[in-house]
């Protein structure tokens, strides 16, 4: 027979058992109920064009002959958000169109693969049932450099010059060996999102401070897009096709570099200074960068993080008008 602690000590552990199932299914019901009311009051400030059979949104304005498309990096989960200090400097002298990948701001989730030439002809594909037309500045920040010069290397004719805000060269990418997937897609980060425990740390105002401290804790971004911008990272954080982006890089940088050609028209380099801080590595990689074209230009911003334009959109916003006035 059980002896009287061995049975306290079964009992108590089933409570725990009991407790801890009890408070996760509370966590997964908390998620997908606030879930679905963040994705109420989601509403795009763009349109939606259908891509490839599923929702693609994209937000314009300015006015001129030139549009600049403005790419943006891996897991900014707004781009109509986190470049809205750059299209308001950009606005009185060109047009401009912010994009959302599939997976990103308000554009729909895919079953596609998110290879560099499929990512970029779903923007070309974009852009023609947007009704927009070229020339087009293509402006690229980190990780969107692989599709923008994917696109151009498609679409050269459409293409008037391109300016990459802290973006990688596709060299960097092609030897980049982090694997950011595997922690992206992993269990564990895919188990704190699910139980709600990520949207509970979100909560905190020091936690949402602390997420914006490498994007000068948006500063130049009004207070009702940054709750827009809270709410867009709830709903898009970790899922299925930016983790997919991530896995597909280094394959995606070297379907770059294996169609490599001088690119005929100007490519602005602009690189962070990281406050002094910048990796050896990443300001090699950046100086090299220019030799993907003819007229290449490479310019390194002082008191900045990678978000470039968060801290010195007026300086970022000069550089493109630049290539738009050619």
């Amino acid at each position: 027979m059980m002896k009287k602690w061995q049975r306290r000590l079964f009992k108590t552990f089933i409570f725990g058992v009991v407790a801890i199932l009890l408070l996760l299914g509370t966590g997964v019901i908390y998620q997908q109920v606030s879930a679905r009311q963040d994705a109420k009051t989601f509403i795009p400030p763009g349109k939606l064009y259908s891509v490839h059979g599923d929702n693609m949104h994209l937000y314009t304005g300015g006015q001129g002959d030139v549009t600049v498309i403005l790419a943006s990096g891996w897991g900014t989960a707004d781009p109509y958000v986190d470049y809205y200090p750059l299209y308001e400097e950009l606005a009185p002298y060109t047009k401009f169109a912010v994009y959302d990948r599939f997976g990103y701001g308000y554009s729909d989730m895919t079953d596609k693969k998110r290879d560099v030439d499929t990512v970029a002809d779903e923007l070309h594909e974009l852009l023609q049932v947007s009704g927009q037309k070229p020339p087009y500045v293509l402006v690229a920040h980190s990780l969107g450099s692989l599709e923008t010069l994917r696109f151009a290397q498609k679409y050269p004719d459409e293409v008037q010059g391109m300016v990459m805000i802290d973006g990688g060269s596709p060299e960097y990418y092609a030897n980049e060996t982090e694997d950011m997937a595997s922690v992206m897609g992993g269990f564990m980060n895919q188990f704190r999102i699910q139980t709600g425990l990520f949207r509970l740390s979100l909560q905190s105002d020091a936690v949402v401070e602390a997420s914006n401290a490498n994007r000068n804790g948006l500063k130049y971004v009004p207070d009702e897009l940054k709750k827009i911008d809270t709410t867009a990272l709830l709903l898009n954080y970790g899922n299925a096709n930016t983790v997919d982006e991530l896995r597909e890089t280094t394959t995606n940088a070297k379907i770059v570099i294996d169609n490599k050609q001088t690119l005929p028209f100007p490519l602005t380099i602009l690189t962070a200074d990281y406050f002094g801080a910048s990796e050896p590595l990443w300001d090699k990689t950046q100086a090299e960068f220019t030799s993907w074209s003819e007229h290449s230009k490479h310019v390194t911003i002082k008191d900045t993080e990678h978000y470039i334009h968060q801290y010195h959109p007026d300086l970022v916003a000069k550089e493109i008008l630049e290539l738009v006035q050619k």
